[in-house]
């Protein structure tokens, strides 16, 4: 058992996951999670750079996550920062001023990258040979996409449209139409497609559907629940579903996301395999350190 620590700083929030990882075929075992909800894209994608008070939530938050990855031990550990970070002016400095406070060097990774790392939770076991598969992930800033056949990835990409940016209304309809023109143009050809979701808007939507593990949601059943969602109030998502109120506001345009891309794809399901991010930080450290995939761990 090899433990490994990860740190992914989102748009909506920041992460810890402190795993165990027994064999590289098998999923990140999670001994602690901890999600912070410091909203990051709310200032970057509106004002183009990250507030000193929320800069200084983010380094808070980093620092106690030091401690509780000192006290694990992990054997590696990895913080990368996603969209938001990318968005915003000040993210390298934000960056540098952490590293100088904490000790903690994070990455600000480009899109592709965030789609390889996304990548590595392929379940290989939820489809057959004869299928095609389409990995999406919608953050708050950005949706990544990946399609792999017969267990080769196919196309890969990063769009910057993710459920802040949609909530906030700083959409860019050409977005809009070239993720379709890329879902499209990569997707045809293939008579049988699955999608596979990851984020947290996706499992809360699976969890809301009453999801079963290794069971697909519908098409059809997630069209039912965005429509019933869209329908209400924050105050009254919050109430009636018990979501957190930085989940409720976003969970609505994160579903249109998701909907869109299974329509322009012809998905008629989803599975959604609970993993996000950061577990597929963890396997890439353990990769590196296995000497599987070349690269210095961080």
């Amino acid at each position: 058992m090899h433990k490994y620590a990860a740190i992914d700083i989102g748009s909506n929030a920041v992460r810890l996951l402190l795993a165990v990882m027994a064999e590289l075929a098998q999923n990140p075992i999670k001994i602690t999670w901890a999600r912070i909800p410091i909203r990051l894209g709310e200032d970057a994608f509106l004002l183009g750079r990250i507030s000193d008070e929320k800069a200084n939530q983010l380094k808070n938050t980093i620092n106690g996550f030091k401690y509780l990855i000192k006290a694990f031990q992990p054997l590696d550990f990895m913080a990368c920062a996603t969209a938001a970070m990318r968005t915003a002016d000040n993210g390298h400095e934000i960056c540098h001023q952490i590293f100088q406070e904490t000790g903690i060097s994070i990455d600000i990774i480009d899109g592709r990258q965030e789609a390889s790392f996304l990548f590595k939770n392929k379940p290989k076991d939820l489809f057959s040979d004869k299928e095609a598969c389409l990995l999406i992930d919608v953050g708050g800033g950005s949706t990544e996409m990946t399609l792999f056949y017969q267990g080769r990835r196919i196309a890969s990409e990063s769009f910057n449209l993710g459920a802040i940016r949609l909530f906030k209304k700083q959409a860019d309809p050409l977005i809009w139409k070239a993720m379709e023109r890329w879902v499209k143009d990569n997707t045809a050809g293939y008579t049988s497609i699955v999608a596979i979701g990851s984020g947290g808007n996706i499992n809360k939507l699976f969890r809301l559907a009453k999801g079963k593990k290794r069971k697909p949601v519908s098409y059809k059943t997630l069209r039912n629940i965005y429509k019933l969602l869209r329908q209400l109030s924050i105050d009254q998502r919050i109430k009636q579903f018990r979501l957190r109120p930085d989940r409720a506001d976003v969970i609505v345009p994160a579903s249109e996301i998701y909907l869109k891309i299974m329509k322009w794809s012809g998905c008629r399901n989803i599975h959604v395999p609970m993993l996000g991010l950061s577990d597929g930080m963890i396997r890439v450290l353990h990769e590196r350190r296995s000497g599987i995939i070349p690269g210095k761990s961080e």
